[in-house]
């Protein structure tokens, strides 16, 4: 199961498939109430697909203020301290100073959020190479308690968050649960996933969805769950 490309990931009823389409009908409102500011505490979801401001995958040459505006308009829920937005592959979450990152616009993103006492904190989020769901808290109590049962289930090997993934060519079984060992490699300036732990691998459950994706005759449509790792 080479070439594998992770392309989102949901929690707890809360999801994206390919990274870019919302699953609940009833989780949309208008461009116009997205962009104003909501009092702490309030619940928001985001727009329909057409209103998205990014298809899973970051838009090159970004300005800082872009990226804010886009985040903001990303916020798929509100729930008294947490927001939830979907990121969009390519924006790495921390990094070296001075680059643009998820962590470096949280303070404008924050303020633009109404959020002027408390500024956001990461809680969960996928990596640069991946597209999906960001944890974010305003309260800090809260972000810590979260942080601590990610972290314990991490240990005990517990799946927190699935991805949805395509592969290129075809698993041992075509259904049921299988596990795997996946790890990122960089080979000719291309991040490569392949089989096998090493350094910063991840143990996952893999659960066969769909045979035949467009423009692949072998692959695969599947749910990875890592039990190690993000």
């Amino acid at each position: 199961m080479d070439g594998r490309r992770v392309l989102g990931r949901f929690w707890s009823g809360w999801r994206r498939g390919l990274g870019v389409r919302p699953v609940p009908e009833d989780a949309g409102f208008g461009t116009e109430a997205r962009h104003q500011r909501q009092p702490r505490g309030s619940c928001q979801r985001s727009g329909p697909l057409g209103d998205q401001p990014f298809a899973g995958l970051l838009p090159k040459n970004l300005s800082r203020e872009e990226l804010v505006d886009a985040l903001r308009a990303a916020v798929v829920d509100r729930k008294g301290p947490l927001v939830t937005l979907n990121k969009p592959q390519g924006l790495p979450v921390t990094g070296k100073p001075g680059e643009l990152t998820l962590f470096s616009v949280l303070p404008e993103l924050s303020q633009s959020l109404g959020l002027w006492e408390q500024e956001l904190q990461v809680v969960r989020a996928s990596g640069k190479e991946s597209s999906g769901l960001v944890l974010l808290s305003s309260c800090p109590q809260t972000a810590s308690r979260l942080q601590k049962y990610f972290t314990h289930a991490r240990r005990a090997q517990r799946p927190t968050a699935t991805y949805c993934a395509v592969t290129d060519g075809i698993p041992a079984a075509s259904e049921g649960k299988i596990q795997a060992a996946l790890k990122l490699e960089h080979i000719d300036g291309v991040n490569l996933v392949s089989p096998g732990l090493g350094r910063g691998g991840v143990l996952l459950d893999i659960v066969p969805l769909q045979r035949g994706v467009r423009g692949m005759d072998l692959g695969w449509l599947a749910l990875l769950s890592p039990k190690t790792g993000k």
